[in-house]
């Protein structure tokens, strides 16, 4: 179990002028930020970030969508973060997120979801290794 996982805020919440309100959630949730900035993926870079899914049949809907806009990469800290961020966030489905979750308030569908979060420990360090060098970090 580790003390780190990787966010993404997603175009859809940027675009919609959502960003701050997340990350405010998740500051008052003990979240530590660890590394933090705005950028906006390539579509090469969205096929490299999402290539687990190339076979799935969202796949180019997904790398369209996750480059269509700024997005906010965040590396947190906390006890348990994967899956602490996990309840924190929701869903995938914002129809199905519990009530007072980031997806339940700031998501439109299944796929503009408004926020990414790891789910394992392994993407949690491969998702922040691919967005931030250790100087980056704090």
């Amino acid at each position: 179990m580790s003390n780190q996982t990787f966010t993404m805020i997603k175009p859809d919440a940027v675009k919609n002028g959502y960003s701050g309100a997340i990350l405010d959630r998740i500051i008052k949730a003990g979240f530590h930020i660890s590394a933090m900035k705005l950028t906006r993926l390539t579509p090469e870079k969205a096929g490299e970030f999402y290539a687990i899914h190339k076979e799935r049949p969202f796949y180019q809907e997904l790398v369209s969508f996750m480059s269509s806009g700024p997005i906010i990469a965040a590396i947190l800290i906390k006890e348990n973060a994967v899956e602490e961020f996990r309840s924190l966030i929701g869903a995938t489905d914002p129809a199905k997120a519990a009530e007072g979750t980031i997806r339940k308030l700031y998501a439109s569908s299944v796929g503009e979801n408004a926020i990414h979060g790891s789910d394992s420990d392994t993407n949690a360090k491969f998702e922040s290794n691919f967005f931030f060098t250790d100087k980056e970090r704090f």
